[in-house]
């Protein structure tokens, strides 16, 4: 039997049309996002304080630039915050669009961002300025693109859908290292004067690609029908922490495992390695994007075990597989063989996508439609402040005082812990629809 045009079958070719389209939308998105936020990790990794932190002591330099990329952690939760609200208010679409735009500006304007020997004081205070503009826009970029992908996608096929944006950080960390070791080497001493610009500048560029992309999708299905019920609710933020509290909190603690490590693994190791156990930067670069390469098939894979497995029981596997690598890790680095060094790089990020892959839905799934671009945001953002930001901070004061690995090692291993115990309480409210949680608020 055929169906007539508007009828079921046309129906479902345009949902899948779309279903593709956000998929795609979400994924160059956050990798645009991702790119501009590892590049500046990078940065105060190589860069940053040599020209705008100068001192005599180059771990000062180091702790100050992990500083200012602390700044931009500890923005994320406002960002979430703030695009949580109108993400829940107006929708998706149009909020992602102006996450990716001040994400897009930010980035540009450290690529011309005048040094410290030409403008002083300055020069660092702007540097955390825009910083935070960077933290603000990624704040409130990972709700949005992560629920457009879930929210289009089969409900038995969420780990999956949900995963294809988390491949932003594979891709962003892929095309941001790419470029800093493309003119790292093709502009050779020139690196540090205006070579390490090129890739901050290129961003515009990036953005424009991303919003030609994002102009094209429509608004989700799911918020669609929230806004049709007229069960979109007046503070979503405050009703968030009203109604489900607890699935905020677990959402950042569960992250302690996976974010605080994984900016270790990707982030501080160029310091360790280049600093402490004197290796090459290029090699280390290359090491950096083999892993993110295999991180291109490795997260969707775990997303898409989890809907086989269950979303806990794939997040816990990482967690374990994380903490007891954390010191054949740097067992591996201190060993200064190019061979093991990528294992213990290519590994490590192996076990962090086995929580990265499952983690979107996890979190996602936590939160009612009308309120969850703002609590699962701010619960994942939030781990920002606790986890990735104070991560490499953390690890160079450790290596200042001790002068080894070992309680760096202990840090990860005490993150495994809590985001254990953290997975095991998180509430499960799986599918909470919009009305229930409405009602909930005004019974409040």
């Amino acid at each position: 039997m055929t169906s007539t045009v508007g009828g079921p079958r046309d129906d479902e070719a345009i949902r899948r049309s779309q279903r593709r389209r956000a998929v795609f939308a979400s994924t160059v998105g956050t990798t645009i996002e991702w790119y501009d936020f590892f590049l500046y990790g990078t940065a105060a990794a190589l860069v940053f304080p040599k020209l705008f932190f100068p001192g005599e002591d180059p771990y000062v330099g180091i702790l100050l630039a992990f500083g200012t990329q602390f700044a931009g952690f500890a923005a994320r939760p406002i960002g979430a915050a703030i695009f949580g609200h109108y993400g829940d208010r107006i929708g998706r679409k149009a909020t992602l669009i102006i996450t990716l735009l001040l994400m897009g500006i930010g980035t540009a304007l450290i690529g011309v961002l005048p040094s410290y020997a030409a403008i002083g004081l300055a020069a660092p205070i702007l540097l955390t300025i825009l910083r935070i503009i960077q933290g603000v826009a990624v704040g409130g970029e990972w709700g949005g693109s992560v629920l457009l992908a879930m929210e289009w996608g089969h409900a038995k096929q969420r780990g999956l859908m949900a995963s294809w944006p988390q491949l932003g950080v594979p891709l962003g960390l892929l095309i941001s290292t790419g470029l800093v070791q493309l003119m790292s080497t093709t502009t050779g001493p020139a690196f540090l004067t205006w070579g390490w610009r090129v890739p901050f500048l290129a961003s515009i560029v990036l953005v424009g690609v991303g919003l030609y992309v994002r102009l094209r999708v429509l608004e989700s299905p799911e918020f669609a029908e929230v806004k049709a019920k007229q069960t979109v609710v007046k503070m979503p933020v405050v009703d968030a922490f009203r109604t489900q509290w607890r699935e905020i909190l677990s959402s950042a603690f569960v992250r302690l495992s996976e974010q605080a490590p994984f900016y270790l693994f990707v982030t501080f190791v160029l310091t360790y390695g280049t600093q402490q156990l004197k290796l090459g930067r290029t090699g280390l670069l290359n090491d950096t994007l083999v892993a993110a390469a295999i991180g291109l098939v490795s997260v969707p894979f775990f997303g898409w075990l989890s809907d086989k497995i269950g979303r806990k029981m794939m997040y816990g596997i990482g967690i374990v597989c994380t903490a007891l690598f954390a010191f054949p890790y740097f067992g591996l680095l201190n060993t200064r063989v190019a061979g093991l060094v990528l294992l213990a790089i290519v590994v490590s990020l192996i076990f962090h996508d086995m929580q990265y892959g499952p983690q979107a839905a996890l979190i996602a799934e936590s939160f009612g439609t009308n309120i969850r671009y703002s609590g699962a945001g701010i619960g994942y953002q939030l781990a920002s402040v606790i986890a990735g930001g104070p991560a490499p901070l953390i690890a160079a004061y450790i290596l200042k005082n001790t002068g080894a690995s070992a309680g760096i090692a202990w840090y990860i291993v005490i993150c495994c812990v809590i985001a254990m115990i953290a997975l095991v309480l998180m509430p499960r409210r799986a599918s909470v629809d919009a009305g229930s949680v409405r009602a909930a608020v005004k019974q409040g």
